[in-house]
């Protein structure tokens, strides 16, 4: 989501958070096509994601 807050998310460090900031992407796919955004980053995203119950799947 456009709004989401990438702070929240411990583990992430400040320049990630800032370029998921500043590219808000849509969809996880595109935010591990983000240059320096990290394998592990992603990881991060998707434990939290599914941890809150925000992850969708696309069938």
């Amino acid at each position: 989501p456009t709004d989401f807050e990438y702070q929240q998310i411990s583990g992430l460090s400040n320049e990630v958070v800032a370029k998921l900031k500043d590219a808000r992407p849509e969809t996880i796919g595109k935010a591990s096509r983000i240059s320096g955004i990290t394998p592990a980053a992603i990881s991060l995203l998707l434990v939290y994601l599914k941890k809150h119950g925000l992850l969708r799947k696309l069938a």
